[in-house]
């Protein structure tokens, strides 16, 4: 099963006075690059949090998002009576000493002093944490469900790449035989321009095609290509895949350079061109293999 590491989910949860949206998405990286954006009464679950992440998600770089909307804020905010009571009397007190009439309201004057208005604490309890990090869990599993979508659609593209590069390969072998009789005439016509013809003997010319047909044979080359094709292939449907993906592919590219170098054919070099542009196509979308 081939996952991408690009994807995005989602979840809600309801607690007593809150509504919690979560929401997590994923790009590729070598390795778990996880970025945690959490309002504060939810810092406490930073941890618990980057846990869960790493085990669900496994690799990527990852952002997570909390957002929540307060349901019912009657009873997180307070005045503080001691408080007003208190500066009420003083400023009574203050104005009876200076006798200061006035008419204004000594209430009045007090809430705007500090300390009046009270906000209480917001915390989540153990049972509110618990449901948090389900809703967590949950967004993971959303991601997932994103990936494997982006995966089987990216599982088709790189299988295409590799059938054009094996069809490619195939090409190769009609091109393969007319090599060696090109490689003898030109010897031949160089020793007939540098007037050599009667110190070499057909058996010298047979020693030095020889010598070249070992050199351009790329046999080793065509076997070990369609083996690491074939292998590419099997490994895709395996969890967690891209890195060695990526190692395969490495190999790929090794093969059809060295296909290319060995060629000694204008009709193989333009195949293995075509061949390499393929292969670029697969280390692009082998970055998004999870």
């Amino acid at each position: 099963m081939t996952l991408s590491m690009t994807g995005f989910g989602k979840s809600e949860v309801t607690l007593d006075h809150f509504n919690i949206k979560i929401e997590i998405r994923s790009l590729n990286s070598k390795f778990l690059d996880l970025s945690l954006k959490l309002p504060n009464i939810f810092k406490e679950l930073d941890l618990p949090i980057r846990k869960l992440i790493k085990e669900k998600v496994i690799r990527g770089k990852v952002e997570l998002m909390i957002h929540y909307e307060k349901i019912n804020q009657s009873n997180t905010i307070s005045l503080n009576k001691e408080k007003i009571i208190s500066y009420h009397n003083e400023l009574k007190e203050i104005t009876d000493d200076l006798k200061y009439n006035s008419d204004k309201d000594l209430i009045g004057y007090a809430l705007t002093l500090p300390e009046i208005i009270q906000h209480s604490k917001e915390i989540l309890n153990d049972d509110s944490k618990s449901l948090v990090l389900s809703a967590v869990e949950k967004a993971c599993k959303d991601l997932k469900k994103f990936r494997m979508n982006e995966g089987s659609a990216l599982e088709k593209e790189l299988t295409g790449y590799l059938n054009s590069i094996l069809d490619n390969l195939m090409k190769v072998k009609k091109f393969e035989k007319e090599r060696l009789p090109k490689v003898k005439e030109k010897l031949k016509r160089a020793i007939d321009e540098l007037n050599l013809k009667n110190q070499i003997d057909e058996k010298r010319l047979e020693q030095e095609l020889i010598y070249y047909s070992e050199k351009i044979d790329i046999t080793e080359e065509k076997v070990r290509l369609k083996e690491h094709c074939l292998h590419f292939k099997k490994s895709i449907n395996e969890i967690n895949s891209g890195k060695k993906l990526g190692f395969i592919t490495q190999e790929i590219g090794r093969e059809i350079n060295t296909l290319g170098s060995k060629a000694n054919n204008i009709s193989i070099q333009k195949i293995v061109v075509n061949m390499k542009d393929e292969l670029e196509k697969i280390k692009e979308q082998v970055l998004n293999v999870l």
